[in-house]
């Protein structure tokens, strides 16, 4: 078994999705360091022999793997070297579906990547309205979001909000549960008119504490009796309004997002 492998993603785009497909693979196996580089935008058999090159002195024979998506396949001939392991997603995927279809592929590089208009400009307003509305800004207008979240401070609101924008083009607003809210038990009247676009966020007391400490340490606020005790207020707070809950504790950003679109019936959502 090896104990380190050089890993090399090649793209004649971003280069995003291979990394991606990549990064999914290898991280089934944790007994192995892997050393990784990126070089998109490959769109030239000239390029493609100088990267090659590059590779090929860096690993000094050790068999370096090769992720591919080019299109151009000349391009993707270089690669194909003797000295590598070359893996190529449309070997495995686009040539078998092109059969399957009884079609033939576009074949353009980054083509999933061109949105036309009316997506981009979803996206940009998802973008600016989850922005405008970060950390309970604006509740009188939260009838516009697609999702609202709730939770303690430090639970994960804001990058979960941006990522749903960003990622996905779903509008968010997000709501603080400050001690004013959690001790009463209640929300603001732009949350309540829309509860059923609500998802709580909650985490463990110990990993709310280390991220509070990062920013006030030694605080009241970080303290782990506070966490314990606005935890469980807020968990009061969704239960008696039937909120469905997500946990952060241990999550990606993309693991935590995902479930809340899950439990939003947004996960099929194309923007």
């Amino acid at each position: 078994m090896w104990n380190s492998k050089d890993i090399y993603y090649i793209s004649d785009s971003t280069g995003i999705m291979i990394t991606n497909l990549g990064q999914a693979l290898i991280c089934q196996f944790p007994e192995i360091n892997f050393h990784e580089e990126c070089f998109p935008y490959i769109r030239t058999v000239e390029e493609a022999r100088k990267t090659l090159d590059y590779i090929l002195e860096k690993s000094r024979g050790r068999r370096p793997i090769i992720f591919s998506t080019i299109m151009d396949n000349e391009v993707r001939d270089v690669f194909r070297a003797s000295e590598v392991e070359f893996f190529d997603a449309f070997d495995y995927f686009l040539e078998p579906l092109e059969e399957c279809l009884e079609a033939k592929a576009l074949r353009v590089p980054g083509f999933s990547r061109h949105f036309d208009d009316v997506h981009m400009a979803r996206r940009v307003e998802a973008i600016h309205y989850t922005l405008d509305h970060d950390d309970g800004t604006r509740p009188e207008e939260f009838d516009e979001a697609e999702v609202i979240l709730l939770g303690v401070s430090r639970a994960g609101k804001t990058p979960v909000s941006v990522y749903l924008a960003t990622h996905m083009g779903i509008k968010v607003a997000n709501f603080p549960l400050t001690t004013e809210y959690l001790n009463s038990s209640r929300l603001p009247e732009g949350v309540r008119r829309n509860i059923e676009k609500a998802v709580g966020l909650t985490t463990t007391p110990e990993i709310l504490k280390n991220m509070r400490e990062k920013r006030y340490p030694g605080s009241d606020y970080a303290s782990l009796t506070t966490c314990r005790t606005e935890l469980s207020l807020a968990e009061v707070i969704f239960r008696q309004h039937n909120i469905p809950v997500v946990s952060t504790a241990g999550k990606s950003i993309e693991e935590m997002a995902t479930q809340v679109t899950q439990e939003m019936g947004l996960a099929r959502k194309v923007s």
